[in-house]
């Protein structure tokens, strides 16, 4: 399994999480950021090793054993984010390029032992749930925080953009995991809000009330 391989089943487990259906060719290409005809040599590549299957028309989807695949490497980009930024002291926008390199290696013992090590955790730096050995994914419960409503509280349980320009926008307005969150009023004009973030009163657009996660409170 090349270290491609293993990025295109990637791409394909996520864009499967997000259409709960067959994923274009097209769509895989745009996340890859390749051409279309490269996505399509991948896909027939990875059909031949039994990874996925594809139908015209229908998209592709993963095997068993190509879904089995996928979530073993989430795993240890999730395991080895949550150790650089626990560990090693790296902010959670600067951990994904690192990860996306160590999610590579293949050691089962070392991935075991690091999970150990950090207790087991249940989600990475940006929210998102790291499977367990068997490739379980807990479900999270949350909702974008543009769904919320004037008055309505939530706490901060992740994100859906985990760029890093994205990120430290959140932190230069003082959002993180875990922060209490209250709609204090919604623009019908635009949906731009104004909140309060545990202690302070701050005004986000539209575009970024849709890319954080809440669990709402009340």
């Amino acid at each position: 399994m090349t270290l491609s391989e293993e990025n295109y089943l990637k791409a394909i487990f996520n864009l499967e999480e997000q259409t709960h259906k067959g994923v274009p060719t097209n769509a895989i290409a745009e996340m890859m950021e390749t051409k279309a005809s490269s996505a399509t040599d991948m896909v027939k590549r990875l059909s031949e090793k039994d990874l996925l299957k594809y139908k015209p028309y229908q998209g592709t989807r993963l095997t068993p054993k190509g879904k089995s695949h996928a979530v073993k490497v989430i795993r240890k980009h999730r395991l080895w984010e949550t150790f650089l930024v626990e560990n090693l002291d790296f902010t959670w926008d600067e951990v994904h390029e690192v990860a996306e390199q160590l999610e590579h290696i293949q050691s089962d013992k070392l991935i075991h032992q690091l999970d150990k090590f950090l207790g087991y955790p249940k989600t990475d730096p940006h929210g998102d749930p790291i499977p367990d050995e068997e490739g379980n994914i807990a479900k999270i419960e949350k909702k974008v925080l543009a769904e919320l409503q004037q008055e309505d509280e939530g706490v901060c349980v992740g994100v859906d953009d985990s760029s890093s320009a994205f990120l430290k926008y959140l932190d230069k307005l003082d959002i993180s995991l875990g922060n209490k969150i209250k709609v204090i009023e919604k623009e019908a004009f635009d949906n731009s809000m104004v909140i309060q973030v545990e202690e302070n009163t701050i005004s986000i657009s539209s575009l970024a009330s849709k890319n954080i996660y809440v669990r709402k409170t009340s």
